[in-house]
C-alpha cells in the first residue's frame, strides 16, 4: 500500500445542506448502497449485508485521487450551494477582539445505544479484531500496541470510522507499503475519544480525531461531515456502510473508503484549479504561496477565506487587469492578506484561538454567533457571523459575502471559500462603511488598499 506520493489525500470540502435525523440511516440507497442501523453486537452481522455492494461502487475511487489528489467531482458538488439559507439579524461588525466570549461548551453525556441498539460485551478494539470485514484494519492496529491499549482501554468513549476491507481492497496490490509512522497516523485519524452516536454524528459538521499535527498546535485533526447528493459520507467521499455497532468502550462506524490525512492549505488550493486557479495565481505574484507553504513561517492554525474564480470575476475586467498588472502587485498582496486568519481557526462548530489560553469547541453554541478575526492586514477584521436554523447553516463576512463550502480541513487549518473577494472597508463620517457588492472603480479600490500599500511590515508577515 501506498499512502504517500502517489495517493493524495482527499479534499474535504463540500456542501453546506447537512440531514441532521438519524432515521435516514434507514431510508438512503444510493447506488446499491443501502445503510444499515446496526441492532446486532458484531461487527459481521452489520457489515455483512453491504461489504460486496462497497466492493462494486469502489472501482473509480482510487483512480480519481491518485491522478487528480482529490475528488473534483465532490468539490464541484459541493459549489453550487452559493448563496446562505438563513436569514439572521445584523450585528454591525466592529474592531476588536470577538466580543461574543467563549461559547459555553460542555462535555458531551455519553450515552449507551439506544432505541433497540443492543450493546456488545467487546471493546470497539474487540469488535474489530474479531470480524471477518475488518481484518486488514485489524492487522495495522496490531503492529502499534499502544493503539491496541487505547481502543481497549476505558479512558474515553471512543468513536472509531472502520474502514472495510473491500476499502483496503482499492489500494493497487502493486502499491509499496508507507512507513510505519504514516500509518499510525492514518490510523489515528479514524478514530475520536469524544462519543458520536449516529444522530450525533449527523448533528456534526466537524468532528475531532486522535491525529495531531504541530501546525494545529492546540487543536486536533477533524473529520468532516456530510450528507451529499450521494448520501452521508466523512470527509466527503468515504461513505458510512454501517452504524452504531457499540462496544463497551465506544461505537464503531463502518465506511467504504479510508480516510487520507489532509494535506496543508497551499495544497489544497494548488489541487483545485477549477476553483482556485486565479487564487493561486494571486497567491504565486504576490509572494504569499511561498510564504504559506513554507516552513518557514511558522503558525498554529489559521482561516484561509478562499474567494474562487467566480468571486474573482464579480470585481469586473478592469480591476482584475488592474490588480495582476506589475503595478497593481502591491494592491493585489494587500486585498489578499484581508482574507488570511494567522493563529486562529475557525470550523462551523469550532474555534480555537493559538493566541489566547481559552479553547473553544462549540457543539452546544446557540444559533447565532458572531467573531471579529484579525486578518494579516494590519489592524483590519473580518466580522464573521455564523447562523443555524435546523440543518441548514449560514456564514457570512462584512455581513455581505456568504461562505459557499466551509470546512476544508487541511494540516495547517481550515478552508472556507467566500463568494466575493473581501474588500477592507474605508472610513467614512468616523465609521467603517464596508463594501455590500456594489460596483467598484479601479480608483476607489486603490484608495481603501493605499494605506497598507506602504508599510514596512509587509514583507515580514508570519504566513
Amino acid at each position: 500500500m501506498r499512502f504517500t506520493q502517489t495517493l493524495l489525500p482527499f479534499i474535504s470540502l463540500t456542501s453546506a445542506f447537512v440531514i441532521t435525523e438519524e432515521h435516514v440511516f434507514q431510508n438512503i440507497e444510493k447506488s446499491g448502497r443501502q445503510m444499515v442501523l446496526s441492532t446486532k453486537n458484531a461487527l459481521d452481522d452489520a457489515l455483512g449485508e453491504t461489504t460486496e455492494a462497497v466492493k462494486s461502487v469502489a472501482d473509480n475511487i482510487f483512480h480519481k485521487v491518485h491522478e487528480a489528489g482529490c475528488d473534483i467531482d465532490s468539490w464541484l458538488e459541493g459549489s453550487s450551494f452559493d448563496e446562505s439559507f438563513v436569514d439572521h439579524p445584523h450585528h454591525p461588525p466592529h474592531d476588536g477582539p470577538p466580543h461574543h466570549g467563549p461559547p459555553h461548551h460542555k462535555t458531551p453525556h455519553h450515552r449507551g445505544p439506544h432505541h433497540g441498539h443492543k450493546k456488545s460485551n467487546l471493546t470497539v478494539y474487540e469488535l474489530i479484531s474479531t470480524s471477518k470485514y475488518t481484518t486488514k484494519l485489524a492487522k495495522l492496529i496490531n503492529e502499534y500496541d499502544d493503539l491496541v491499549e487505547v481502543l481497549n482501554g476505558t479512558k474515553a468513549n471512543y468513536t472509531v470510522f472502520a474502514p472495510t476491507d473491500a476499502a483496503f481492497e482499492k489500494i493497487p496490490e502493486h502499491a509499496h507499503k508507507p512507513s510505519k509512522e504514516f500509518l499510525k497516523d492514518l490510523l489515528l485519524y479514524h478514530v475520536s475519544d469524544s462519543f458520536y452516536p449516529a444522530g450525533r454524528v449527523l448533528h456534526s459538521y466537524t468532528i475531532p480525531t486522535l491525529y495531531t499535527k504541530p501546525e494545529l498546535l492546540g487543536h486536533a485533526q477533524r473529520l468532516t461531515v456530510r450528507v451529499t447528493l450521494k448520501g452521508p459520507a466523512i470527509n466527503f467521499y468515504s461513505r458510512i456502510v454501517a452504524v452504531n455497532i457499540f462496544g463497551t468502550n465506544g461505537v464503531i462506524h463502518g465506511i467504504d473508503s479510508i480516510l487520507i490525512p489532509p494535506p496543508n492549505v497551499a495544497t489544497i488550493i494548488s489541487l483545485l484549479p477549477g476553483e482556485f486557479s486565479t487564487l493561486e495565481l494571486a497567491l504565486t505574484k504576490t509572494g504569499l504561496f511561498d510564504k504559506i507553504n513554507s516552513t518557514d513561517y511558522p503558525h498554529e492554525g489559521g482561516t484561509l477565506f478562499a474567494p474562487s474564480n467566480l468571486a474573482f470575476q464579480k470585481l469586473g475586467p478592469k480591476i482584475n487587469a488592474f490588480l495582476f498588472s506589475k503595478f497593481g502587485e502591491k494592491y493585489l498582496k494587500a486585498l489578499l492578506k484581508y482574507h488570511i486568519v494567522v493563529n486562529q481557526t475557525l470550523y462551523s462548530d469550532a474555534f480555537f484561538d493559538a493566541t489566547s489560553d481559552k479553547d473553544e469547541a462549540a457543539a452546544d453554541r446557540p444559533p447565532y454567533y458572531h467573531f471579529d478575526l484579525p486578518t494579516a492586514l494590519s489592524d483590519k477584521f473580518l466580522a464573521v457571523d455564523v447562523a443555524r436554523y435546523g440543518p441548514f447553516i449560514s456564514i457570512k463576512i462584512n455581513g455581505f459575502s456568504s461562505v459557499t463550502i466551509h470546512d476544508g480541513v487541511a494540516s495547517d487549518g481550515v478552508i472556507q471559500v467566500v463568494s466575493n473577494v473581501l474588500i477592507p472597508p474605508k472610513n467614512a463620517a468616523g465609521q467603517e462603511a464596508f463594501w455590500t457588492g456594489e460596483e467598484m472603480s479601479v480608483r476607489e479600490l486603490k484608495q481603501r488598499l493605499t494605506p497598507f500599500v506602504e508599510d514596512e511590515y509587509d514583507d515580514v508577515v508570519e504566513l
